[in-house]
């Protein structure tokens, strides 16, 4: 007995040390740690988490969103790992995937479809105490009758292990148990497939790893997203404010995705990469043509038109770098000639600068930024239709605080080299910001409701918009260009968002504008805004406010750094304006003869006069908008402010309580050819009147009507010669038909003595006498 004790406690002791088994370990879910969204309704997504040994980890995905993931997946083991395989659930029809089972079920399956499924397999019923085991043999349902009445109920037949054959009701009470593993497993694989219908639209991706130790796991992809909106507030300063407008920028985001973006690193691009959408995730056949082989395969070369630009005049163009050559975006540069303000450009985030539609002439430049002291350089030569380089060197100096845009370009999905496979893009980056200690979260709550704050002084307002900062850099990616945020965001998905991405100075001047093809008589209110933010910026909706108060709103198009537009948003119900249209006759400005053409250079002038009543207590300037028409070339003082592919741009100030008028004139050259031997005295003498002749072009064209006159005197003599001999030829036949005449009475008077047969014979067969008929001809005359 104690033996037995020993060996009992040392078995007990030797199970307690033997090592368990695990569990096997979940897939975990890898959390999203970037975001970059586009215009073109794509998102980048990059995911970075740690695994462990042969770990399995899970995104989850809507089904619209696979599609886009499974053509744009990358997965890098950053630490001596491998990806093993990528797996996700099906999207087949239920019916399909159903018809994968081993079970001939389908969705809607009643009791008794279910069990005549399970035929041969091995059950058990138990009704009370009574169990009975067997092999399911079929399922019928019977009739049964008592009292009177007639019941229908299912039966189930086994065959049991001893070979017999029962026969059991399936009433109430009755349990039917699955005795076989297998297939019990199929009936789990059908309910889940089933209970998966009811499952919301999730699409989980499966990602298994191998390795050792713990490891960092990148994955990339590129899914569908609902598009990014801008929209603006341009604060306008009140009278007397010496400060330049304020410009904020936000940005209107949604999480849609399949996951919460918790702490993540979000970017915005102004622009619109290509995107498509393809079923890569079905299966999918199609019958292909057969063609042959072609003879040549050629890509014809395409050419792209450039951008427009004023035909005479030149560009100044360079770049601007403070002392230790970093870029001095944002800085204005401003060519003016004897003191007259001629062209205005703003650098761009790298400093760049560029001037177009200068006159040729030489000008005085000037370089002036916050914080710097202004450059100055003077006879700068600039000629047509060339591009002069002038680069400038900022100096500090001043002391004006001035708000600041960092112009760090990130990586976007490219880098190099770090671990198997090369790293990332951002990674660094990201491994630094997640260990970093100074880490902030940036969530958007819902706004509570407080007591209503005393209203702020415009002091300090004017203060405030100095103070403002936006956590926001923003850098040039080639043709696109990001806004990414210095703060880390979280927006749980299916919720929105509003982020900053601007707040900076501008210069705005408050215009009125009228455009010539509007039937209204009074002009809109505008601002002629000059992005002066270094920046570029995406379109949207904009909001005007001024003394405190909503001014107006509108749509704005991208802007690029330095770029000027026209933003219109009110009405002006200070002045109106009028229109006149005066066409002018057309004058001969040149006149030439060539092969026997009379070609004559004609010019069609047009006048349009404009009239403005400013009916405000302060002058307003207006900004009048003229068709460019083709080939209709300005002429007259008055020339345009700028000129777009549409509309000449006339700059006009009113003072108050006053009319002014401006014409606008216009002219095209035309040109009519006349045949010079279709030349009449009357056009050459109102060519001499009209001054459009010369000295010898006027002999030319005396000496072609003298001609003309002479040609015309033959002509008529030939004519009336001709007369004559159509006369001479009239009478010789009618001397022909009386020579006729009288040949036949001669003879009919000459056979009068003869017999009636003679005289008809010799009637019949008159004599051809030639003296005869002179006689009679004689005779007759």
């Amino acid at each position: 007995m104690p033996i037995c004790l020993f060996v009992l406690a040392l078995s007990v002791l030797a199970s307690a040390q033997s090592p368990v088994s695990a569990p096997p370990q979940a897939p975990a879910p890898l959390p999203v740690r970037r975001v970059v969204l586009y215009k073109s309704g794509i998102g980048y997504f990059e995911h970075l988490g740690k695994v462990r040994g042969n770990q399995t980890v899970t995104i989850d995905f809507n089904s619209g969103q696979l599609d886009d993931v499974l053509k744009s997946l990358t997965s890098l083991d950053l630490d001596g790992g491998r990806v093993s395989g990528v797996s996700y659930n099906s999207e087949a029809a239920l019916d399909r995937r159903l018809g994968a089972l081993r079970l001939p079920v389908t969705e809607q399956t009643t009791r008794a479809e279910f069990l005549t499924a399970l035929r041969g397999g091995r059950v058990e019923v138990r009704s009370g105490t009574t169990r009975t085991v067997g092999r399911l043999l079929s399922v019928e349902r019977v009739e049964r009758h008592s009292s009177g009445s007639t019941t229908s109920v299912d039966t189930v037949s086994l065959v049991t292990e001893s070979g017999e054959i029962q026969t059991l009701a399936l009433d109430a009470g009755v349990a039917v148990r699955i005795i076989e593993r297998e297939l019990n497993e199929e009936v789990g694989k059908y309910l889940a497939l089933v209970a998966s219908v009811r499952d919301r639209d999730v699409r989980r991706l499966s990602i298994a790893t191998a390795g050792s130790g713990e490891r960092d796991l990148f994955v990339s992809y590129v899914s569908e997203v609902p598009v990014w909106k801008s929209t603006y507030r341009l604060v306008l300063p009140g009278a007397g404010e010496s400060r330049r407008p304020l410009l904020q920028g936000w940005a209107i985001v949604d999480n849609t995705v399949g996951e919460d973006w918790e702490n993540v690193e979000l970017s915005l691009v102004a622009g619109a990469p290509q995107s498509f959408m393809q079923a890569i995730s079905k299966p999918y056949y199609v019958q292909r043509p057969v063609v042959p082989l072609p003879e040549r395969v050629l890509l014809s070369p395409q050419t792209h038109q450039s951008a427009l630009a004023l035909a005479g005049t030149g560009v100044v163009t360079g770049t601007v770098r403070d002392a230790n050559g970093g870029a001095v975006p944002g800085t204005t540069v401003r060519l003016t000639r004897g003191g007259v303000p001629a062209r205005e450009a703003v650098a761009d985030a790298s400093g760049r600068y560029r001037a177009s539609g200068v006159a040729p002439g030489t000008y005085e430049v000037t370089f002036t930024m916050a914080g710097y002291r202004t450059a100055n350089f003077t006879s700068v030569a600039v000629s047509g239709g060339m591009e002069s380089v002038l680069n400038a060197t900022m100096e500090i100096g001043g002391t004006r605080e001035a708000v600041e845009v960092s112009a760090a370009a990130p990586n976007i999905g490219g880098g190099g080299g770090r671990g198997r496979g090369g790293a990332v893009g951002g990674i660094a980056a990201q491994r630094a910001l997640s260990a970093s200690s100074g880490e902030r979260n940036f969530a958007v709550d819902s706004l509570r409701a407080s007591a209503a704050p005393p209203a702020p002084s415009p002091e300090a307002l004017a203060e405030a918009r100095l103070m403002q900062q936006v956590d926001a850099a923003a850098a040039q990616l080639g043709d696109l260009f990001e806004y990414k945020l210095k703060e880390r965001v979280t927006i749980r998905k299916n919720q929105s968002a509003l982020v900053p991405i601007l707040s900076q100075e501008i210069q705005a001047e408050k215009v009125s504008l009228w455009n010539a093809a509007s039937s209204a008589a009074r002009p809109l209110r505008a601002v002629w805004v000059t992005n002066a933010t270094g920046l570029t910026l995406d379109g949207g909706s904009f909001s005007i406010i001024e003394g405190q108060a909503f001014a107006g709103e509108g749509l704005i198009e991208p802007l690029k750094a330095g770029e000027r537009r026209l933003l219109s948003y009110a009405l002006d119900l200070g002045l109106v304006v009028a229109s006149t249209f005066e066409p002018v006759p057309q004058r001969v400005s040149r006149i030439q003869i060539s092969r026997g053409l009379l070609i004559q250079q004609l010019e069609e002038r047009q006048l349009r006069t404009y009239s403005v009543r400013n009916e405000d207590s302060e002058a307003r300037t207006l900004v009048v908008e003229h068709p460019v028409r083709a080939g209709w070339t300005l002429g007259g003082t008055i020339k345009p402010a700028e000129t777009t592919p549409a509309w000449h741009r006339f700059r006009l100030t009113i003072e108050p309580r006053t009319t002014a008028t401006f014409t606008v004139e216009e002219s095209r050259p035309t040109q009519t050819q006349i045949a010079v031997s279709s030349v009449t005295d009357d056009q050459v003498a109102v060519l001499v009147r009209t001054q459009a002749l010369s000295g010898p072009l006027e002999a030319a064209l005396r000496q072609v009507l003298t001609r003309k006159a002479e040609v015309a005197r033959l002509n008529g003599e030939i004519a009336r010669r001709q007369g004559e001999v159509e006369q001479i030829g009239r009478d010789q036949e009618r001397v022909r038909e009386n020579m006729r005449a009288l040949k036949l009475i001669g003879r009919t008077r000459s056979d009068t003595v003869s017999s009636p047969r003679s005289s008809a014979r010799r009637i019949l067969r008159p004599r051809r006498s030639g003296a005869a008929a002179a006689s009679a001809c004689r005779r007759i005359g």
